[in-house]
């Protein structure tokens, strides 16, 4: 039997950050203890990025343009997905153009989602994409409120060109609680750390782990990585040194992203693979109401296999922003007076979203048969007014990836925008494509006529009123979120 593994992977995490300090001084008047804690940066979401958004960019990521047609089935891994009942891996598939003929499947309620998602989808055996996406979210003044962070990690899954094999697995359930957050509830609730780490981490990780390693037939002193995060400071470290490991643990992140929920241990491993080399062999923890571990050994397809831009490139791509109250509104920790321009009805038509899927999620322009315009949205007729050919002969035709620069713009402080000024222009194509477009992720040196841009897959607007989000493509200065 073939090996069976992961192909490919990519990561996400979101372009904003804040130095925690400033996170710390909000709170000084009442909490002045949070200080000791407020090291590095942490990543945190725009107003218009959830889990679907960092789902697809993480599978845009993973894939690198690269064709799905070999897909099987797609999964979504989170504990902050944005609704309750309507399936999110279904609109991750359209906005990556899966075949329509794949299952897909969402996986929530536990930190460890994460593997165990992972793990049942690589016993399933099917050619599959696996994405684990995540922006937990604390209440202000917590130590939750430092040490969160956000971000998605995506896994190829299959017999061929495999760059990680699985070579045993074990999971260990019970029903310890360290945390939990009720159907109806905004923030977790913690309970005391020393049981956590003592009766937790210490005993339910390392038996998952032995488990595996023993399934996998290696020997704790033959592994290279050891992957495991952690919401408590050195936890990790006294797991692997519970179990024997020698080497120190994988980069947890903690500057830059933060913890992640159900998506970092994915996430960290996604950065391990990127610097991985061949006979490599990694061993994952998850913990949540018990543990998962798994046993990869890295094999040599893994020089051909680099991430488009990988979760170090992410990382390093970040911008900063030193407004604490700017992140606790994107996060809905605050009630501000946005003015009467706010009080609009964001209702969306679901029939005309659906019959205009493929061009709303997979942002497809029409490419003119007879003369080659290419034109988005696609109407009846060619746009150039010197064909003027009939829709039936234009072929599909995606700009997702097609490079692309600013042509004008303007930033817009009127209208009411969740994350004033709104950046917005006209997009031009190197294929000749033109869109008007919002223009996001934009930095302190702004935009300027020329500014070489990137898509991104983001909200385009919140239906507050009735809770839905709609979603499309955005531009961003290159080298920021998007590809």
């Amino acid at each position: 039997m073939a090996d069976f593994g992961i192909k490919r992977f990519g990561g996400y995490v979101p372009r904003l950050r804040i130095d925690r300090s400033h996170i710390a001084d909000a709170h000084k008047w009442m909490a002045p203890n949070l200080r000791g804690q407020a090291k590095g940066a942490r990543a945190f979401v725009s107003w218009d990025e959830d889990a679907v958004t960092m789902a697809v960019e993480a599978a845009r990521d993973c894939l690198d343009g690269r064709k799905a047609d070999g897909i099987e089935a797609v999964y979504v891994a989170s504990t902050s997905l944005p609704y309750a009942d309507l399936q999110h891996a279904s609109l991750v598939a359209s906005a990556l153009r899966l075949p329509t003929g794949i299952a897909s499947s969402d996986i929530g309620f536990s930190q460890r989602a994460g593997t165990s998602g992972l793990l049942q989808a690589l016993k399933a055996g099917e050619d599959a994409l696996f994405i684990a996406s995540d922006a937990p979210v604390a209440k202000p003044a917590s130590t939750q409120e430092l040490s969160y962070g956000a971000g998605a990690a995506a896994f190829l899954l299959g017999s061929d060109d495999v760059v990680a094999r699985l070579l045993g697995a074990a999971s260990v359930t019970a029903p310890f609680v360290d945390h939990f957050r009720g159907a109806q509830s905004r923030y977790d609730y913690f309970w005391e750390e020393r049981w956590v780490r003592d009766e937790g981490y210490a005993k339910l990780a390392p038996a998952a782990i032995k488990a595996a390693l023993a399934k996998a037939g290696v020997a704790v002193a033959d592994i290279t990585h050891f992957v495991m995060p952690s919401m408590q400071r050195g936890a990790a470290d006294a797991v692997a040194k519970k179990v024997g490991f020698g080497g120190k643990p994988a980069d947890g992140l903690e500057n830059g992203v933060g913890y992640a929920g159900a998506a970092h241990v994915l996430l960290m491993l996604a950065n391990v693979l990127d610097t991985a080399a061949p006979g490599d062999k990694i061993l994952v923890a998850g913990f949540g109401q018990g543990a998962d571990a798994l046993v990869f050994e890295v094999t040599e397809a893994i020089q051909n296999a680099k991430p488009r831009r990988g979760v170090a490139g992410a990382i390093t791509d970040g911008i900063s922003t030193d407004s604490y109250m700017r992140m606790l509104s994107f996060y809905n920790g605050v009630d501000l007076e946005w003015g009467m321009r706010s009080e609009k009805d964001s209702k969306t038509a679901l029939t005309e979203q659906y019959r205009s899927d493929d061009q709303i999620s997979g942002l497809i322009a029409g490419k003119c048969g007879k003369c080659s315009t290419i034109q988005f949205p696609q109407i009846e007729y060619c746009v150039n007014p010197e064909c003027n050919a009939p829709a039936t002969q234009f072929e599909d035709y995606s700009l997702v990836d097609e490079p692309s620069q600013v042509l004008t713009y303007t930033a817009d402080w009127l209208s009411f925008h969740p994350a004033p000024p709104l950046y917005i222009g006209f997009v031009q194509f190197d294929n000749g494509a033109r869109i008007l477009m919002e223009v996001v992720d934009v930095g302190a040196d702004g935009l300027d006529v020329g500014t070489p841009l990137k898509l991104t897959f983001r909200i385009k607007e919140r239906d507050r009123a009735r809770g839905y989000n709609r979603y499309f493509w955005k531009a961003a200065p290159a080298g920021a979120a998007g590809a």
